[in-house]
């Protein structure tokens, strides 16, 4: 399946194609397009498009694109991706900045990455291992009490 984007990503425009490919379809092909032309190449292409306006999977209900992926896919009973996805929201929504202490470092992490390289898929392929290494660490980092007292990701 392709899955569509804007292009020059940053926080939830890699976080979502590491859900995608590690979690919902792992021969996933990230299309990087400019923003005007994000639903006209996911309706020529037949492809799945995210965090974009418009976007079948984009910010919603205060959610970021990463959490809505989560939600729709039920994947929200892995508390090391529940875990994730609160740093990728502090990262991303910018009235949700301070809500985890991970998540500006990670913003840090974004935005440098659009300055050092100029490709959108050399991007990605560099900045899978950034969240495949923030994974182990929450995988490695939560016990049963953290899980059960955290909130999830789109439940209420």
């Amino acid at each position: 399946m392709r899955w569509v984007t804007r292009e020059r990503p940053k926080t939830d425009r890699i976080a979502c194609p590491w859900l995608i490919r590690r979690f919902i379809d792992p021969d996933a092909q990230i299309l990087y397009v400019r923003a005007d032309d994000v639903l006209d190449v996911a309706s020529r292409e037949g492809a799945r498009s995210f965090d974009a306006p418009g976007a079948e999977f984009t910010h919603r209900d205060g959610m970021c694109s990463f959490e809505v992926l989560i939600k729709d896919f039920e994947l929200g009973s892995d508390p090391a991706l529940v875990r994730l996805a609160q740093i990728v929201h502090a990262a991303d929504v910018a009235d949700d900045r301070d809500s985890d202490p991970l998540g500006a470092g990670l913003e840090a992490i974004g935005a440098g990455g659009v300055l050092a390289e100029s490709d959108d898929q050399a991007l990605l392929q560099k900045g899978t291992f950034v969240y495949d290494a923030l994974y182990a660490w929450c995988r490695a980092n939560l016990t049963r009490t953290q899980v059960d007292s955290e909130p999830r990701p789109g439940r209420s």
